[in-house]
C-alpha cells in the first residue's frame, strides 16, 4: 500500500466542510455549560479538524472514491473516526480538562453519519445502472456443441435415480420431470449439491439435459452457476431448477404463525433475508452472517438471471412452495455477470439535438428486469397508455413510486444541469426512438425533454395517441414558442393531477 498519494481535493474540501458545518452545529445549536462556546473551541476546533485531515489522508480516505469500494471506504471512515475520539479523549481527560467530552462525542458521531450518508449517495449513483440498454445477443451455435450420445439407464440404475428424486424433492416433482425430460436417457444430470466446483469438472456437451434438484435461494454465486450450466450444455441442451418465490414465502410465512406475530416474523425475514443481500450497504455484513444461503428470490429475478445467461424459458410449473423452470440454452451468457443494483437506475437518453444524456431514476422494478422485455412482451398485452398489463417486474414499493412520481425525482438533477426543462417530451432510448416517424423524430430533437410531459395535459389512451399528444405538443414550441406553451400546458397538467387524479405508471 502506497504511503503517499495525491489526494482528490474534491473530496478532502466537501470532507473539510462537513466538519466546518458539524461545529457550527453543535456549537450554536446545543446546549453547553459555556455562554461563548466559539470563542472556546475556536481554536481547538481548528486543531481537531487538522488532524482530522491528517488521519484521513494517511487512512487513504482521499484516494478517488471512483477507485474505492464502498465498504473499505466505510472501514477507513470508521476508524479514523474512533481513533481521533480515542485520541482526544485522552487529552481532554488528563489534559485539558475544561474542554467537553460530550462536544467531542457528539462532533464524532455527527462527522462520522454525514460522512457516511454523503459516501451512502455517492455509492448509490455510482452503482446505478442502465437495465433498459442491454445489447443482446442473438441465437448462436458453437463448434461441435452437440451432445455426446450415451447408453440408455438401465431399470436398476433408472429406479435408483427416481428413488433419489422422490427423496429429496417428492413423487409430484419426480412425476413432472418425467413429463418434462427424459430421465432414462444417460445424457441427463441431476444434481444436488450447489457447490460449482463439480459442475466445472464436468466435460462440455456431455449431457443434454441438467436438471438442479436444489433450490437456487440457497445457492451462493447463482450468476457463476448458471454460466457454468450454459458452459456445459450443447446448443438447444435444457435446464431445469427450482426457487421458492418471494410471494409464496410471504404466504407461506403469514400461514405458519397466528396472526399479529406473522407480520412481525415476515417482515424480520425479508429485511434481513431480502433487503440485506441486494443493497451495497450491507451485503457483505449478510453474506458473512449466512454464507448466501435462503435468500429471498423475486420470480422476476430468477427468470430474468436465466436470460441474462443463455437461457430461454420454456414453462413453468408450482409444486408444492417450490416453482420448477424448464429453460433451453440458445446463447452465449451476457458480458456481465455481476451487476450491481444500487436504489438508482442511470438510463441513455436521447436528449435535444440527439446528444446522449444520463437521466436518472429511483429504482422500481426488481434486479434482471432488464432482460425480461421479450418474456413479457410474450406472456403480458398492453393497457391504455401502453404499459403491461400486471408487469411483475414492478416491486410493491416501485408502483407506489411510480404513481406519485417519487422515482422521477432524480431527474431533478438533469434538470438543473440545463439537460431537460420542466414541460416536454420524455427523452427515449434509442430503441423507442427509432419506432418513431421521421417527422415525429425531427420535431423532439429540436427541443429539450421535459419533466412533465404532455401526456398529462391530453391523457391519452394508446401509443398512437400519445404519440399525437407529443406532435401537438412539439408543433406548438415550434409556431407559438417553447415559453408560452409551456406555460399553457402547465396549468393544463396540474389542473388533470389535482382535479383528475393524473398519476404516474
Amino acid at each position: 500500500m502506497k504511503l503517499f498519494y495525491k489526494p482528490a481535493y474534491a473530496y478532502l474540501v466537501v470532507d473539510f466542510f462537513i466538519l466546518i458545518l458539524g461545529f457550527y452545529v453543535v456549537l450554536d445549536w446545543f446546549p453547553l455549560t459555556t455562554n461563548t462556546p466559539f470563542n472556546k473551541y475556536s481554536w481547538a476546533s481548528l486543531i481537531y479538524m487538522s488532524t482530522w485531515v491528517i488521519y484521513s489522508y494517511f487512512f487513504q480516505r482521499y484516494k478517488p472514491l471512483r477507485t474505492q469500494k464502498y465498504f473499505n471506504s466505510i472501514v477507513k471512515l470508521f476508524f479514523t473516526t474512533l481513533s481521533l475520539f480515542l485520541l482526544y479523549s485522552i487529552l481532554i481527560h488528563y489534559f485539558f480538562k475544561p474542554y467537553s467530552g460530550f462536544v467531542l462525542l457528539t462532533i464524532s458521531v455527527g462527522t462520522f453519519i454525514v460522512n457516511y450518508i454523503f459516501l451512502s449517495l455517492y455509492f448509490a449513483y455510482k452503482f446505478a445502472v442502465d437495465y433498459n440498454e442491454i445489447v443482446f445477443k442473438s441465437i448462436e451455435t458453437r463448434d461441435n456443441a452437440t451432445v455426446k450420445p450415451a447408453v440408455r439407464l438401465d431399470d436398476e440404475s433408472y429406479n435408483q435415480l427416481t428413488t433419489v428424486v422422490s427423496n429429496h424433492s417428492g413423487k409430484d416433482v419426480l412425476k413432472y420431470l418425467e413429463s418434462a425430460v427424459e430421465l432414462v436417457s444417460g445424457n441427463t444430470l441431476v444434481y444436488i449439491k450447489t457447490d460449482t466446483e463439480n459442475l466445472q469438472m464436468l466435460p462440455n456437451y456431455q449431457y443434454s439435459t441438467i436438471v438442479q434438484l436444489e433450490r437456487l435461494n440457497n445457492m451462493r454465486g447463482v450468476n457463476s452457476h448458471l454460466s457454468i450450466i450454459n458452459e456445459k450444455l450443447p446448443d438447444n441442451g435444457f435446464f431445469v431448477c427450482c426457487f421458492e418465490s418471494k410471494s409464496t414465502r410471504k404466504k407461506r410465512l403469514l400461514s405458519k404463525y397466528p396472526i399479529g406475530i406473522n407480520y412481525f416474523v415476515y417482515s424480520i425475514d425479508f429485511v434481513f433475508k431480502r433487503i440485506m443481500p441486494k443493497i451495497f450497504l450491507s451485503r457483505n455484513f449478510y453474506y458473512f452472517l449466512t454464507g448466501g444461503k435462503d435468500r429471498i428470490f423475486s420470480k422476476t429475478e430468477v427468470l430474468g438471471r436465466l436470460y441474462c445467461f443463455g437461457f430461454t424459458v420454456i414453462s413453468e410449473k408450482k409444486i408444492g412452495n417450490l416453482t420448477y423452470v424448464t429453460a433451453k440454452r440458445v446463447k452465449q451468457p451476457e458480458e456481465v455477470q455481476k451487476r450491481i443494483y444500487g436504489p438508482m437506475i442511470r438510463l441513455r437518453r436521447l436528449g435535444m439535438n440527439r446528444e446522449l444524456i444520463d437521466v436518472y431514476k429511483m429504482r422500481t422494478m426488481h434486479p434482471y428486469s432488464e432482460y425480461l422485455q421479450s418474456y413479457i412482451h410474450e406472456k403480458n398485452h398492453l393497457t391504455a397508455g401502453g404499459k403491461f398489463y400486471k408487469d411483475i417486474r414492478v416491486t410493491a414499493l416501485g408502483s407506489i413510486m411510480r404513481k406519485y412520481w417519487i422515482d422521477e425525482l432524480p431527474m431533478i438533477l438533469n434538470f438543473l444541469k440545463g439537460e431537460m426543462k420542466l414541460v416536454g417530451v420524455r427523452p427515449l432510448s434509442n430503441h423507442y426512438f427509432n419506432l418513431y416517424s421521421k417527422e415525429l423524430q425531427d420535431l423532439r430533437v429540436r427541443f429539450k425533454p421535459g419533466l412533465l410531459p404532455p401526456f398529462y395535459a391530453d391523457l391519452p389512451q394508446t401509443l398512437d395517441e400519445i404519440q399525437e399528444s407529443e406532435r401537438n405538443y412539439l408543433l406548438a414550441c415550434q409556431n407559438n414558442g417553447v415559453f408560452i406553451t409551456d406555460l399553457k400546458y402547465l396549468f393544463r397538467i396540474l389542473k388533470n393531477i389535482i382535479f383528475r387524479n393524473a398519476r404516474s405508471a
